[in-house]
């Protein structure tokens, strides 16, 4: 892993000569992404990662935490937040904001004692998408699961991708024949280099609530966007 995202952090936040991320998926162009916005203020935060801060108490573990900015503002608030993210540079990103509690490690493999269990696990900017595909799920949620105390929650976004198909005459989705429609490719490119491709999952609000319950955990709509987007809170 060339880690070309956490580079593109560690630039912004050293002023290495910052530049755009490119992305792109298997069932969309490139697009540019200023690396500022990981950086955003809780104002400059779309509504649904605000109500997630809002709700957010306790111990709280941020989970592909980026640039940190939710850890941040939870910190400043004087709440007891841990980062953690699969980019050594990103949270060495963290560690220059000034995030005290920050971990380099997959959530898969944090281990921890009952002691240390959390009371909220945050899951954003698509949340879902570490479970990479529609048959990680189980695995993800039964982790997590581990991870949280008794009245403990995981606030988690992500959006149902079905507007970005065509529609035939009947107003039917056209969708792949195989798998599910959310599983994405995604390839990120910064500074002329190119990441290996990697697997993203954009999860629809009812797939999601049915893999809770088959899970033995419950799921609540909190709030949705503007653009298929939703928040949800889950819990034992």
């Amino acid at each position: 892993m060339k880690d070309l995202f956490g580079q593109a952090l560690l630039d912004y936040q050293t002023n290495h000569s910052p530049e755009n991320i490119l992305t792109e998926t298997n069932i969309s162009e490139e697009d540019e992404m200023d690396v500022a916005y990981l950086f955003r203020s809780y104002k400059e935060m779309p509504k649904l990662e605000q109500k997630a801060l809002q709700l957010s108490k306790g111990k709280i573990l941020d989970v592909g935490c980026g640039a940190g900015s939710h850890a941040l503002y939870l910190q400043e608030k004087g709440l007891d937040v841990t980062a953690i993210d699969l980019s050594k540079k990103a949270i060495e990103t963290c560690q220059l904001r000034g995030i005290k509690n920050t971990f380099n490690c997959n959530v898969l493999d944090l281990n921890i004692h009952q002691d240390d269990k959390y009371d909220t696990i945050l899951l954003l900017m698509n949340g879902t998408g570490i479970f990479g595909k529609l048959n990680q799920i189980s695995k993800y949620l039964t982790h997590l699961k581990s991870l949280l105390n008794e009245g403990g929650q995981i606030l988690i976004d992500s959006s149902d991708l079905i507007y970005m198909y065509d529609q035939d005459e009947d107003g039917a989705y056209e969708v792949p024949a195989t798998g599910y429609y959310g599983e994405l490719t995604f390839t990120i490119s910064y500074k002329g280099q190119t990441e290996e491709p990697f697997d993203w999952l954009y999860l629809d609000y009812n797939t999601l609530q049915n893999a809770c319950h088959a899970h033995g955990m419950n799921c609540e709509l909190i709030e949705e966007g503007e653009h298929f987007d939703y928040l949800a809170r889950l819990t034992l």
